[in-house]
């Protein structure tokens, strides 16, 4: 059968890509090499709760149209992002805001958290930051830094914050409010039923196959349509000709529990560097309030390990280095040169995307 569109991954952009080419009259065929649809954003279902397989999903915009495009294929809940930072038996809010000041020094009002943080950061008067510690003291003073991002940032990356580059954290959220809202967006929450609801309905009346490795049949693959969607490594397209890109990975331990409610909410990080892990997921807080959390007398909680990525694993955190900003630049130099692939998403691109912004460009790919 001919297609117009073979799809080669079912996560977001492929999903979003296939439906708005359906509606338009074209015929797609979506593949993945994974047993399910949805990409990163599949879902367990585990005790009744719908679990983020592959780290937790928060989709947030400012976008009215991706809000309501998204809202169109399923109802979304009023989810708010409040995650809250362990360090050494102490809990403080995230983002940086007035509760966050007010837990580390006592502060009350905006005039002192400023005064404080001022004064945190005369270390650095004077100096240009030449790695990501001092670009953070720069910010937000050494108070901050050693209790709320330095082992959280070293667990995460694996490397001492002296030996990162300073842009990883050019900007840091501080907020002289009291708002524990994580993110400054107008529209904010989770699929309701999850996120395989929300992929189903993109992809319903579109031909799919799971199990299907593009590379392990590409001629097969690439005579069934008149142009390719591409979302998977842009290095793998090209055979790796000039190398292979590397990433940071996420390992996961999921856990179910007997009791209803483990952590009081979805996510707290754990900025102590003698923690291995750097998070524990909550995943019943994404879609039960606190009138509704203790229905279940189970939970299900995810704890986060960053490590090195290796031939395969899942490739999460593009490294923006020097060595790999060159290697993206020769495939990316490649990809504008076909004629018929598209190349799109977090892979195909070398970029780490919200979940928001892939939807916006295919929309207005297809306008």
């Amino acid at each position: 059968m001919k297609y117009n569109y073979l799809i080669v991954g079912a996560g977001l952009y492929g999903s979003v890509f296939a439906h708005l080419a359906t509606k338009q009259g074209k015929r797609c065929l979506v593949i993945d090499k994974r047993p399910q649809l949805g990409g990163n954003l599949y879902c367990d279902k585990v005790e009744g709760i719908n679990v983020h397989k592959y780290g937790p999903h928060i989709f947030h915009t400012s976008n009215k149209e991706v809000w309501e495009f998204v809202n169109s294929i399923v109802e979304f809940n009023r989810f708010t992002e409040s995650p809250v930072a362990f360090y050494k038996g102490r809990a403080y809010n995230l983002p940086f805001n007035m509760n966050t000041f007010s837990q580390m020094w006592g502060v009350l009002t905006p005039d002192e958290a400023r005064q404080k943080i001022a004064e945190q950061r005369k270390e650095m008067e004077g100096k240009e930051p030449t790695n990501l510690e001092e670009q953070a003291i720069s910010l937000v003073g050494r108070d901050i830094y050693e209790r709320l991002i330095k082992g959280y940032t070293e667990k995460q990356w694996g490397r001492k914050c002296t030996e990162l580059p300073p842009f990883i954290i050019k900007r840091l959220p501080v907020r002289f409010v009291y708002d524990n809202n994580y993110f400054n967006d107008s529209y904010q929450g989770v699929p309701i039923g999850g996120y395989n609801v929300l992929i189903n309905g993109l992809l319903k009346g579109v031909d799919t196959r799971t199990n299907c490795d593009f590379f392990a049949n590409r001629k097969e693959y690439e005579a069934m349509a008149d142009k390719i969607v591409f979302t998977g490594k842009i290095d793998e397209f090209y055979d790796y000709r000039f190398g292979k890109l590397e990433y940071r990975t996420v390992r996961f331990e999921h856990e179910v529990l007997d009791t209803p409610n483990y952590q009081g909410l979805a996510q707290i990080n754990y900025t102590d560097a003698a923690i291995p892990y750097t998070r524990i997921i909550e995943h019943k807080h994404f879609e039960s309030f606190a009138a509704d959390v203790e229905k279940n007398p189970k939970t299900v909680i995810s704890r986060e390990y960053s490590v090195e990525w290796e031939e395969g694993m899942e490739p999460y955190y593009p490294i923006n280095d020097d060595k790999n900003n060159t290697l993206i630049e020769k495939y990316q130099a490649l990809a504008q040169q076909e004629k018929n692939v598209i190349f799109g998403g977090r892979l195909a691109e070398y970029k780490y995307y919200d979940m928001a912004p892939i939807v916006e460009k295919v929309l207005n790919s297809f306008k």
